[in-house]
């Protein structure tokens, strides 16, 4: 190569730009590292694990065994990093102190903080041109904490920058509910940290609605129970479903092979079986009027809930795709997640079981040398487990070094699961009452809970 001061580093020699700080983009950069390849982690956040420590008070239900990468654990041994016990659930605090920023640390330079994406491009090409646009490598748009922008040129782009800061709204149909944003003052779209006091002191003693199906929804329930119990005084948890409630609502219970989730569904349904949780069933969000200080929760078949103080929303997340619109993505047209992987984790059709493990094959795109990996390539799909990114991205780091046969090769045993869930089967009537996804039986008057009112199931 030329000595010139013009001279242009071949694609080669450019870095794998991984965007996003957190367990999977960290991975990859271990990964990486260990193929020969140079990364360049662009992290928003001042530290490591931005994201992951805005829910730093909630308990994972995986086990530290099931949280560190085989190949971070290689590169933070002649740290002396001392792995915990593999056999303790950690918060995501501790995930964040005692792993996260450790290994970017170890990373050294490799990771570079408040840098946030705003574009991902071929050099030269916009979406539109076809003509020598394979050879060109990508640039990345950054804007600095500081205001400063740059263009970082890469040989390759893998995006983890997950979807936490792209909460979905309480509006049934996706988009945000009518009044949504004008209550957004009473409305929040996380798990509360009730050992806050100052959150402590926006829950005691109030009636909070609920709204969500998931493990975070759960979490919120049994946070907001123990708050209940602590503090009496009409705290209260109106918890807000979609669909019925029926066999599966809680999640799979004791079968569940991931023992912590199958306890947080049965903690969800304690709180409703004691009283300090009560269900409204078939509820599906339209508007969020005001009544005085409180907020009512209006549904698409015009019924209108007791007023409430607080609203936690816990609908899910999705991915924010602004900044790969230069980007020539393969993308499912409901899930948002790669073609190819779609199908595995669509909660239409996959209920139960677990995801097959996947890699290059399923994260590929039309643009070659892009990919989406972690939370971020399941789109909308929920129940992304840390394993399932890591095999992501052990995959994409072989494929990029040219090792085809380690890439399609499958290194990784998930845990089977009890649970069956999903979005659509449950809204079908047909489905109604089967054993392998059916939820509910047809509308009644339901009790839930000691003594608390009864509601209408309006079905699945």
């Amino acid at each position: 190569m030329a000595d010139s001061r013009n001279s242009v580093p071949t694609t080669g020699q450019l870095p794998v730009v991984v965007i996003g700080a957190g367990p999977i983009g960290l991975a990859a950069a271990a990964h990486l590292v260990e193929r020969g390849l140079e990364p360049l982690v662009l992290e928003t956040g001042p530290v490591a694990g931005s994201a992951v420590r805005e829910w730093s008070h909630v308990r994972l239900f995986s086990t530290w065994g099931e949280v560190v990468d085989p190949a971070a654990e290689k590169l933070l041994a002649p740290t002396g990093w001392v792995r915990p016990d593999a056999s303790v659930y950690p918060t995501g605090g501790d995930w964040a102190e005692r792993y996260l920023q450790p290994l970017a640390d170890a990373l050294g330079g490799k990771v570079r903080y408040g840098a946030t994406v705003t574009g991902v491009a071929r050099a030269g090409r916009d979406r539109i041109v076809d003509s020598g646009r394979a050879e060109q490598p990508f640039t990345v748009h950054v804007q600095w904490a500081d205001g400063r922008e740059e263009r970082i040129t890469s040989r390759a782009v893998i995006d983890a920058s997950g979807t936490w800061s792209t909460p979905s709204p309480v509006g049934a149909n996706g988009l945000p509910a009518l009044g949504e944003k004008t209550a957004a003052g009473r409305i929040s779209y996380r798990v509360p940290d009730l050992n806050d006091p100052s959150v402590h002191a926006r829950y005691a003693g109030r009636r909070t609605a609920v709204v969500g199906s998931g493990a975070s929804a759960f979490t919120a329930l049994a946070y907001l129970a123990d708050l209940a119990k602590e503090e009496g005084n009409g705290t209260h948890a109106v918890w807000i479903l979609r669909r019925g409630i029926g066999a599966n609502t809680y999640g799979g219970g004791e079968a569940d092979q991931l023992p912590a989730r199958g306890a947080l569904g049965l903690r969800a349904k304690a709180a409703v079986e004691a009283g300090h949780a009560s269900a409204v069933t078939g509820f599906r969000t339209q508007a969020v009027d005001h009544d005085g200080d409180q907020l009512v929760l209006v549904a698409e078949d015009g019924r209108r809930l007791d007023p409430v103080d607080e609203v936690v929303v816990l609908t899910g997340f999705r991915p924010d795709l602004s900044f790969l619109s230069e980007i020539r993505l393969g993308l499912d047209e409901r899930l948002q997640a790669p073609t190819a992987l779609a199908p595995l984790i669509d909660p239409n059709v996959h209920s139960c079981g677990t995801v097959y493990p996947h890699g290059v094959n399923e994260l590929s795109h039309p643009e070659q040398g892009v990919y989406l990996a972690g939370m971020k390539s399941y789109g909308r799909a929920p129940t992304f487990l840390a394993m399932t990114g890591y095999e992501q991205v052990r995959s994409i780091a072989a494929a990029l070094a040219g090792d085809q046969e380690a890439a399609e090769r499958v290194e990784l045993t998930l845990p089977e699961t009890g649970v069956c869930g999903g979005a659509g089967l449950f809204d079908e009537p047909e489905n109604a009452g089967q054993s392998d996804g059916g939820c509910c039986a047809a509308p009644a008057t339901l009790q839930i809970g000691i003594g608390a009112p009864a509601t209408t199931s309006g079905g699945c």
